[in-house]
């Protein structure tokens, strides 16, 4: 018995270091300001451990595409339609180039999807960095043809642009959602109102298990036909998680870490004091402590590293991100 839980304790963390996904879309190589709208007619893009679902036609009227895009546009300044393809924070999350573009073409009604990869079906989107459209970003803070000045020429209209996301799993939609505020304006202090300009952690481990999940948008500015703030934004570094951690028997006990992303200490619920290891992606133990349930991050990186716990005779790996 000895002998097996050596041998899980050493091979556990590493198959799940090589099951853990990034989706950072840099495996297009598009280049600079350059942008894929589905035009391929291949119904989507591939990276990591999701597929973003693209639908795309082609008229006398021009192109139009709807679902997602990938784009490594930078122009942070030209507002209207004709920069669609921009995020507003002018790279990609951490200064990378590529990120991807949601655009609802439903403009609300039903929403949009991405899916898992069918190897990761069943895993947990543990989440991604979020932010503006450059489009929708410079339409909320001064108002165009067709949309309204976030907050009103007062200042004070309880004005809103959010998202919220569902989970499918095992074929079924699931109650359970997260939302966020793409822009707020409901605060009674009109210095509090905000439109989110940086890319900034959506945490969506709570949602569980999933298939694909489900994104839907929503605005204050809402008229006859549909949602008039433009519905588009952008996110980066989809992190995947298998949730392969019941292959060793251990899935009994649940053990959570906090906060996450994290900066300074990084906590677990381990009812037993452990130990505590952190792992890079290239499986390298960068610190340990012993009998301890929180463990000084500070001193690391920026980046994605895992938490290895250890307690008695059982043994978790969980994913982190220090911001």
């Amino acid at each position: 018995m000895k002998k097996l839980f050596i041998i899980l304790l050493v091979i556990c963390p590493i198959f799940l270091l090589k099951a853990q996904s990034i989706a950072d879309f840099e495996n297009f190589n598009i280049g600079l300001d350059s942008f894929l709208n589905g035009s391929d007619q291949k119904g989507g893009f591939e990276s990591g451990a999701v597929f973003l679902p693209n639908q795309f036609s082609s008229s006398e009227f021009g192109d139009f595409w709807s679902g997602w895009a990938v784009s490594s546009v930078q122009d942070t300044v030209t507002s209207g339609f004709l920069n669609q393809y921009a995020a507003i924070a002018g790279s990609g999350w951490n200064n990378s180039n590529a990120y991807a573009v949601g655009f609802d073409g439903s403009y609300g009604f039903s929403g949009f999807v991405m899916n898992l990869t069918t190897a990761a079906q069943g895993g947990v989107v543990e989440g991604f960095y979020i932010t503006n459209s450059t489009y929708a970003y410079y339409s909320m803070l001064n108002g165009d043809a067709f949309s309204k000045r976030f907050g009103g020429e007062s200042g004070n209209d309880p004005d809103f642009f959010q998202i919220k996301v569902k989970k499918f799993y095992e074929g079924q939609l699931q109650a359970d959602s997260v939302t966020f505020y793409l822009a707020d304006f409901r605060f009674e202090d009109n210095s509090k109102d905000y439109i989110v300009k940086d890319w900034t952690w959506l945490d969506l481990s709570g949602l569980g298990a999933a298939d694909s999940l489900l994104f839907s948008l929503s605005s204050s500015d809402f008229g006859d036909f549909g949602i008039n703030t433009p519905v588009y934004f952008c996110i980066d570094q989809v992190v995947v998680d298998p949730n392969i951690s019941s292959t060793n028997g251990l899935n009994e006990v649940k053990i959570a870490i906090f906060p996450n992303p994290v900066q300074n200490i990084l906590h677990t619920n381990s009812i037993q004091l452990s130990k505590l290891e952190v792992i890079d992606v290239k499986g390298h133990v960068l610190h340990s402590r012993s009998q301890t349930n929180e463990i000084d991050v500070r001193h690391l990186p920026r980046g994605y590293y895992w938490l290895r716990i250890t307690s008695e005779s059982q043994v978790f790996v969980k994913p982190f991100l220090r911001n």
